[in-house]
């Protein structure tokens, strides 16, 4: 299996990560939040059409195996587990999110968000995923909070998401990893 390096269909993701990693850093020092502390469960691509969104899911074949493909919101998320694990920041991720397109317009096509695993389960959650923030970082303008439980069809296990976000890059905490999220639904 072939490195993302050596894959074509995966030259632009490789080039941007770099500049995904710099923004990462900035935003988790702004936000006070230390990345080593938690699990990075998976990161995640964002594109406009697909024709890239094919393009990445044929590179990523090439890089992974498709651990699994569900829609959420009415369109495919796929996940694919990396032979070689990518390193961003304190992490080695071995799992990564492909979203295909929807109605929302994300201001860059590449690297979009990180999501760290907070654990504790779905029970009071968002309280302490707020905990992990400084309470600067709460009211900093242009720093958005959203909270959100995404769902696939089969999915049983709750896995509710706050994400922050700046605009350009985006951190999502959950309790859960996708891994767990899957196997759930193969129960």
């Amino acid at each position: 299996m072939s490195t993302m390096n050596a894959i074509p269909e995966l030259a632009d993701l490789v080039a941007d990560l770099p500049r995904f990693s710099d923004v990462l850093t900035r935003f988790a020092q702004k936000l006070h939040l230390d990345l080593a502390k938690y699990p990075a469960d998976h990161i995640s691509v964002r594109c406009h059409q697909n024709t890239t969104a094919d393009r990445w899911r044929a590179g990523f074949s090439q890089c992974g195996t498709l651990l699994n493909e569900t829609l959420i919101n009415g369109r495919p998320i796929c996940l694919f587990d990396l032979a070689e694990p990518l390193e961003l920041g304190p992490w080695k991720i071995d799992l990564i999110e492909l979203p295909y397109p929807g109605d929302k317009r994300y201001p860059h096509e590449g690297w979009e968000h990180v999501e760290l695993v907070l654990g504790g389960g779905a029970e009071d959650f968002y309280a302490r995923a707020l905990e992990q923030l400084a309470d600067e970082a709460l009211v900093t303008p242009g720093i958005k909070l959203k909270q959100s439980s995404p769902k696939g069809e089969n999915e049983r296990l709750p896995n509710p998401t706050l994400a922050i976000t700046d605009g350009t890059v985006t951190i999502k905490l959950h309790p859960h990893s996708l891994r767990d999220i899957v196997a759930s639904e193969r129960e």
